[in-house]
């Protein structure tokens, strides 16, 4: 690499997230041993983008890609190609499924380099959970398609996240409830985990969603009961039920606690689709709501089951999903800065289609 690139960024103010900037970089002309430099091609954006925003300083999202102070780069999932290498096991134009910012590239310091995977070793990254800095490498994946890349940018991670809640449930004995409650029922994350919890078959599947996506959840075939946030009081409370919020809104968290009472028998909360309601959520009776942190449940089941082991279910489980989107998931593809940022406030309001899976990208069509 020889001479110096441009890099566009997409940044949102931390105690604001509908203040957007586009920002520009010059990067230096040459790399560092065992640096790379991504061409960030094209990324899923999703409400769950959003929790990232909700969970980046509880979780630390925020410093995956650090910005200026009061600024954050929200990781978004997708894929990238690498421009220029200085790492001996990685050549230029591999292709790697992994987390990246709104931006047209990045840079990182590849370490951990096996056939399959590779990992940003940057110090910066050395705090957080292994799994966020990881790259796949598509060589080595046996269930990628190219014709599938922008589903798997939609779909894959969300799926992991739904996938592995459901198996937690299931090493938990489900916690002796017969109900599943999924809030943000539309979402794509909440549509995996409903699709999960249907095929093990073990606890009945309920949707809560706003009026306006009942007719789409209804639809989709793989909740066992619909019901919207206002109807949550018809539910039946002599049932033992567990929840599952995506929806990370106070008030939905306290009323499905007050109606089940002490039949909330655990209480797990993911994203932040209603990001303008959320809150404190102390004192609520039933089980004590607490955040899921997947590579927690990742590191446990890996040393039970083996790593290969937990991929492999996850990868055939994944594939049927995959599957299962084809019947309701529409792509919608959005070139440059402006593309860009008119989609994320879209989805960031919560207007965007259930039905519509939002690719993004900072390059020109």
């Amino acid at each position: 690499m020889t001479e110096k690139i441009t890099i566009r960024t997409i940044e949102v103010r931390k105690d604001n997230w509908s203040d957007t900037r586009v920002v520009e970089e010059d990067s230096a002309g040459t790399l560092a041993e065992n640096e790379l430099l991504f061409r960030v091609d094209r990324l899923a954006l999703t409400a769950n983008n959003i929790s990232y925003a909700a969970a980046g300083d509880s979780l630390g999202y925020w410093g995956f890609f650090p910005a200026d102070e009061g600024w954050g780069r929200i990781p978004a999932m997708g894929w990238g190609e690498v421009i220029a290498s200085a790492h001996p096991d990685i050549p230029v134009g591999e292709r790697v499924w992994g987390w990246f910012p709104f931006s047209t590239h990045l840079k990182v310091r590849a370490g951990k380099v096996s056939a399959s995977t590779f990992t940003d070793v940057s110090p910066h990254r050395a705090e957080y959970a292994p799994v966020y800095a990881q790259f796949d490498r598509s060589s080595a994946n046996p269930i990628y398609e190219v014709a599938r890349e922008d589903q798997d940018s939609l779909l894959r991670g969300l799926f992991m996240t739904s996938w592995l809640v459901e198996d937690f449930l299931e090493v938990n004995d489900f916690f002796d409830a017969d109900a599943c409650l999924i809030t943000s029922a539309s979402s794509k994350t909440s549509i995996a985990l409903g699709y999960s919890v249907q095929k093990r078959g073990k606890l009945a599947g309920i949707g809560i969603t706003s009026h306006g996506n009942v007719a789409f959840c209804e639809s989709l075939g793989c909740y066992d009961k619909i019901v919207t946030y206002e109807d949550v009081a018809r539910l039946d409370a002599a049932q033992a039920a567990v929840m599952v919020d995506m929806a990370g809104s106070a008030k939905v968290i306290s009323d499905l606690h007050h109606h089940f009472a002490d039949n909330m028998k655990h209480s797990c909360r993911i994203g932040a689709t209603h990001y303008d309601d959320t809150g404190p959520v102390k004192g609520l009776p039933g089980a004590r709501p607490e955040f899921f942190f997947a590579p927690s449940h990742v590191k446990s089941r890996s040393e039970e089951l083996g790593a290969r082991e937990l991929m492999t279910r996850m990868g055939t489980a994944y594939v049927g999903f995959r599957q299962f989107a084809d019947s309701w998931l529409k792509v919608e593809r959005n070139y440059g800065p402006e593309a860009v940022t008119r989609t994320y406030q879209a989805v960031l309001a919560g207007k965007a289609d259930p039905a519509s899976g939002q690719i993004i990208s900072m390059w020109p069509e």
